[in-house]
């Protein structure tokens, strides 16, 4: 498997596969890391850690249709197989669709269905959960489809809602399972 990975920001379960290739734990090779923001840290480490880079977004790229073939010059360039995003904020074009189908990965921070969909990410998401009165909450990896966070699940870590949680506390609970879950799901997909 040769993991391609899409990050806006700092990219952290995308680093978790990357250590876990170089420690042996997972059978991959990484191989590119594309970003839509040139202030991205997952940039940086990705390029010490000798991943191919590139900083590929709508100011580049106007046209969609454009932007969405650079971004899979650059993945198939790679030799990328396997898709995992990261982070990554912005919609999947149909180009990378259809090229990764099946073997594109999405982390989602709650328990799909709940709390996903169009405008559900980041803190939107935790104060949602919040909101909600929800006891549980946790982390989703799916396979990305064109409807967004409705692909079939490939994992779950679930948390629980403590009494007095505030976006912080709920936030940093479910960000300490997602290293871990992705490495989980994205093994499924080496059988």
């Amino acid at each position: 498997m040769k993991l391609g990975f899409l990050a806006s920001h700092g990219g952290s379960a995308a680093r978790h596969l990357v250590e876990a290739c170089r420690a042996g734990e997972l059978n991959a090779t990484p191989v590119a890391l594309v970003s839509n923001n040139s202030r991205s840290p997952a940039l940086a480490w990705a390029r010490e850690a000798g991943l191919t880079v590139a900083h590929l977004s709508s100011a580049k790229h106007p046209d969609p249709d454009a932007l969405d073939a650079a971004i899979l010059d650059v993945l198939v360039g790679a030799g990328a197989d396997t898709l995992v995003l990261s982070g990554y904020m912005r919609e999947i074009g149909p180009r990378v669709l259809t090229h990764f189908a099946g073997r594109l990965v999405n982390i989602h921070p709650s328990l799909l269905p709940r709390h996903g969909g169009r405008g559900m990410y980041g803190d939107r998401v935790h104060e949602a959960v919040l909101a909600s009165g929800d006891t549980e909450s946790g982390a989703t990896v799916h396979l990305v489809t064109a409807g967004i966070d409705e692909g079939p699940i490939l994992a779950q870590a679930r948390v629980p809602v403590l009494p007095g949680d505030d976006l912080a506390s709920l936030k940093a609970r479910v960000q300490a399972t997602e290293g871990e879950l992705m490495l989980r799901a994205v093994r499924t997909l080496d059988g």
